[in-house]
């Protein structure tokens, strides 16, 4: 008989995010370390000189370097600069550089300068403080104008926020070190909050990308080399014929948004096993998956026709320098027949920016104050998309002051009425989540034309349709061969909350790649493993081990301590989750999922007035959150409070959240405070935004009946049918409506 679980992600005065995954090792799989080691660049140098010299033009090298008066840039010369309600100024002394900007406590100080960070087009500094860390300063030299300017310009950041320079989102152990040294080790101490960071190599060297020479120096001096017993690839990551995949995995942890596992990577050909990137949502792209924020290349060209025909990264950059072996269009006429870089094909002037290929298949965006970096999905400009959901298109990139519908006509009038079909038009409509969205989202999920990171994407979207045909899709989806596919399908079994079978999860707890375990593991960690055979079992513990590790890894981090309070707080630790949701404010005072999370601790262990205080004062500090109103409104449901519930509900009804169970409870509480006409007007407004919602059909039905409107009441009562007719408790009023 197959097991059947409700997966309850949220207890009725909970908040718990979603936690992201990764962890640990597999038995098939060594340390890519075991029996190597690194030996540093001057140990390639004789072998390779031209490869040598050109690193040592490219931006990998000039990625860390120690302070000096060739590495730095920027003007020390007692030069000053104000934005953003900070004045900061820079000088040099006795050798040494020095920023005096605000510091943690809103006061000006003076911070020695330990490393320049970058080069071109812009350079920040590095700043160490106490117990290892390293700070990256808000204030940037503009290697091309050369003069100074500051990140996120126009914020006033306060000193207390996340994004100050100070603090846990400009930590250079955590969130840049990665990338710009060589086997960089990020050793935290979670007990002292400390780190003891090292690297082999300062900067981004040739075992960044080749991986330790060790063995691959030996190899060339032994004999079986001298003799012509050659090993394919020579004991190195990467060889000149590497295949695409390989390439891909090698640049990605780098060029990807992505969460890291470990400090310990093992030998795998799946990105997976070591990484977990970001699919192209509507976190950080648009709804059609042209970049928006930060994506660094890897989402967007996964989702390129380039990347279905097997171009990789080297076959437009010179991977040593990073730049590209061909200027211009003759990048693209490598593959692309000649007639595209024509008038003909593009309407505009020859040899101009505006008859530039990645003008209009490869726009740019300008990120970090002055970098402007290009879209990789290659994709058509679709300023018909724009006219309808407003999404972004290169032929008003350029032509601003035109309209949509202008460049609409624009593009009819060249290459007619028709475009291609194209997997944007269906993922639009479908991260839209609306009573239409399904239908696209199984349409770019069946469609064989749809890139798998496109397909994994909309798997993702369908954790929040809960149906039973979404459901069936996720679930025939843990099975697929993409790993990305299988993770977000289990990811989206949290989501979802219904019902499944809990044995189509249990072949993941050892799966190939450890993300996908982790994911399993997290799954059943919230779904309960109780009614399950200890055959199904075996594995949990081992991939559980995996997930608790990945979890402490990231506890560095702000939200890192978030995830691990929610883990605590799902098994029952209270104790546990208190202290990691107290740690996430410690680095982050405006995380106020951590204040409602803490109000729930503090509610079940029945420190019902620590729930209040905690609630009110998330309250202050951001009082347009609505889930904050909402949790602070069950808490008073629970003390009987029904004035200050009412109110605190009202509030998140007047924000327009759009969490269905505000409009379910507060339309309930007006109920038994006898203000049906209320009730009724909260429950209109929840069912615009959520119509095919069964709780909030059902609890219309019931009021209308109770206000003996039955004509009004059948209405909502038809849609109900349409949802669940085989409901006992809804049949009886379907039949007292003579729907039956």
């Amino acid at each position: 008989m197959k097991k059947q679980v409700g997966v309850l992600l949220f207890a009725i005065t909970v908040i718990i995010i979603a936690v992201e995954l990764m962890q640990s090792c597999h038995t098939k799989n060594n340390s890519a370390e075991a029996g190597n080691k690194y030996v540093g660049d001057e140990a390639c140098k004789s072998c390779h000189t031209k490869q040598y010299n050109d690193w040592l033009q490219s931006d990998h090298f000039k990625s860390l370097q120690t302070v000096n008066d060739t590495s730095v840039l920027g003007n020390f010369n007692n030069a000053s600069l104000q934005a953003d309600g900070v004045t900061s100024s820079f000088n040099k002394k006795n050798g040494y550089y020095f920023i005096n900007t605000q510091g943690d406590d809103g006061k000006n100080h003076n911070y020695k300068i330990a490393y320049t960070f970058g080069y071109y087009p812009l350079q920040q500094y590095v700043v160490a403080f106490a117990n290892g860390k390293m700070q990256v300063t808000r204030q940037s030299w503009n290697s091309k104008s050369r003069q100074w300017f500051q990140q996120y310009a126009g914020q006033k950041i306060n000193y207390k926020d996340w994004l100050h320079w100070t603090g846990n989102a400009q930590n250079w152990n955590t969130m840049c070190a990665e990338c710009h040294s060589t086997n960089l080790k990020k050793n935290y101490n979670i007990e002292t909050d400390s780190y003891n960071t090292q690297y082999s190599v300062i900067n981004v060297s040739c075992e960044a990308c080749h991986g330790p020479g060790k063995q691959h120096i030996e190899y060339v001096n032994s004999n079986d080399y001298k003799k012509g017993n050659r090993a394919e690839g020579s004991h190195l990551v990467l060889s000149k014929k590497a295949t695409q995949n390989a390439e891909i995995n090698v640049c990605a942890p780098c060029h990807s948004v992505q969460t890291n596992i470990s400090d310990s990577l093992i030998s795998s050909d799946e990105l997976l096993d070591n990484h977990i990137p970001l699919v192209p949502n509507t976190e950080r792209f648009y709804a059609d998956g042209q970049v928006k924020e930060e994506d660094y290349n890897y989402a967007s060209f996964l989702q390129s026709k380039m990347y279905s025909r097997g171009v990789k990264c080297s076959s437009c950059h010179n991977v040593h320098t990073g730049k590209l072996y061909l200027t211009g269009n003759q990048t693209c006429l490598q593959c692309h027949a000649k007639q595209y870089d024509s008038p003909t094909h593009h309407f505009h002037q020859i040899n101009t920016e505006t008859s530039s290929c990645i003008n209009c298949h490869a726009p740019g965006k300008i990120y970090m104050g002055n970098d402007l970096r290009h879209d990789h999905s290659f994709r058509v400009p679709r300023p018909d998309l724009s006219v309808k959901y407003s999404t972004p298109n290169a032929c008003n990139n350029c032509h601003n002051n035109q309209s949509y519908q202008w460049a609409t006509a624009a593009i009819e009038k060249w290459y007619g009425v028709k475009r291609k079909s194209h997997f944007s038009e269906d993922l639009i409509e479908g991260s839209l989540l609306n009573n239409t969205s399904e239908q696209h989202l199984q349409k770019v999920i069946s469609d064989t034309a749809s890139p798998a990171i496109i397909k994994a994407t909309a798997i993702g979207y369908l954790g929040n349709i809960k149906t039973q045909t979404s459901l069936q899709t996720i679930l025939q989806n843990l099975k697929n061969n993409n790993t990305q596919i299988r993770y977000e399908a289990l990811k989206s079994l949290i989501t979802i909350n219904l019902s499944f079978d809990k044995s189509a999860v249990t072949p993941l707890l050892y799966d190939k790649v450890r993300a996908v375990r982790i994911a399993a593991a997290e799954v059943l960690n919230i779904a309960g493993t109780g009614d399950l055979q200890d055959d199904e079992l075996k594995n949990y513990d081992p991939a559980k081990n995996e997930f608790e590790k990945y979890l402490l890894y990231q506890a560095d981090f702000a939200h890192g301590n978030i995830n691990i309070g929610d883990y605590y707080f799902r098994n029952k630790n209270y104790e546990n989750a208190e202290k990691f949701y107290l740690r996430s404010l410690l680095k982050d005072s405006l995380a106020n999922i951590a204040r409602l999370n803490l109000a729930s601790v503090y509610n079940l262990e029945n420190r019902k007035n620590d729930a209040v205080k905690m609630l009110s004062f998330a309250a202050k500090i951001d009082a347009k959150n609505d889930e904050t109103w909402i949790s602070a409104g069950l808490l008073y449901l629970e003390l009987k409070d029904f004035k200050n519930a009412a109110a605190a509900f009202d509030n998140a009804f007047k924000l327009n959240s759009p969490n269905s169970r505000l409009y379910y409870n507060y339309a309930l509480l007006l109920d038994k405070m006898h203000d049906n006409n209320k009730a009724v007007a909260v429950l209109e407004k929840g069912l615009q935004q959520k119509p095919d919602d069964e709780s909030l059909n059902y609890l219309m039905v019931y009021i209308l009946m109770q206000q003996k409107d039955k004509k009004s009441a059948k209405k909502y009562a038809v849609k109900l049918q349409a949802i669940n007719n085989f409901n006992p408790t809804y049949r009886q009023i379907f039949a007292q409506l003579g729907l039956l």
